[in-house]
């Protein structure tokens, strides 16, 4: 099969729905020649249906992040669905969560801020070692999910915090990564009417925002942008582009008042 990701094995994280960004990264990047597996956490079963309206099924590996035991098990896991080499080229993170309790800025307590960090920005560095014995022979591209962090966000709060937390591991991670030849890169997307979203206390208000500062143009239930953007940097057309934060937002993010 040809395709920018041809020959490439990818792990795909998040998808829960069909309307989620990672269901589209994990859709173009089997489109572009790629072999995706999948990881679900919780519905497990939901995963598995969603996995059977890709083009190709796809297998579903149980993983929750904030599970040890799960990240040690996982590169195992991997090679049991992997049909020729051992190998990994390609992880897409797009797991973040945050407590209720963690929408209220001044409110908040520790417990539901640690959690959102945790789950949202620490677990990128948790999936990438878990991964890295499948990588750092052949290097790779390690892609993550972010929602811009350099401003402060309506309604977004804690979450906003994870997301800067993320945006600075993912640096750290790239440092790190990169003599092993793995590029470690996100892509901050618009908002997204998913099932992450509806998780969002006044979601419409933050996603309003769109409706009328996207140069180009923001739909907000057509999540191929951000999946093609994530497909790209998972590809070789990026060698030498690491530690960056690829906007994927209709250009909302360089618009000023």
């Amino acid at each position: 099969m040809s395709g920018i990701l041809a020959g490439k094995r990818i792990l795909v994280t998040g998808v829960l729905t069909d309307a989620s960004i990672a269901f589209h990264a994990a859709k173009v990047a089997q489109e572009e020649g790629a072999e995706v597996i999948l990881t679900g956490f919780g519905r497990l079963s939901l995963v598995e249906r969603i996995a059977k309206r890709l083009p190709k099924t796809a297998p579903v590996i149980e993983l929750d992040v904030t599970d040890q035991e799960h990240l040690d098990g996982l590169a195992a896991k991997i090679r049991e669905h992997s049909s020729d080499d051992t190998g990994l080229d390609g992880i897409v993170h797009s797991i973040a969560f945050g407590p209720q309790g963690a929408f209220n800025f001044l409110e908040a307590g520790w417990d539901d801020v640690s959690t959102a960090v945790q789950v949202s920005a620490y677990s990128y560095k948790s999936l990438a070692m878990a991964c890295l014995p499948l990588m750092e022979e052949r290097g790779g591209s390690i892609v993550g999910m972010t929602f811009d962090a350099t401003i402060a966000w309506p309604k977004y709060d804690w979450m906003g915090v994870a997301k800067a937390a993320l945006e600075s591991t993912n640096r750290y991670l790239a440092r790190d990564l990169g003599p092993k030849g793995i590029r470690c890169n996100l892509i901050s997307a618009g908002p997204i009417k998913s099932m992450a979203a509806k998780s969002i206390p006044g979601f419409e208000d933050l996603a309003d925002v769109w409706n009328h500062r996207a140069p180009i143009g923001w739909d907000l239930s057509d999540p191929d942008p951000a999946g093609r953007g994530v497909v790209g940097l998972l590809s070789d057309f990026f060698p030498r582009t690491t530690g960056t934060v690829l906007h994927v937002d209709g250009g909302v993010h360089m618009m000023g008042a």
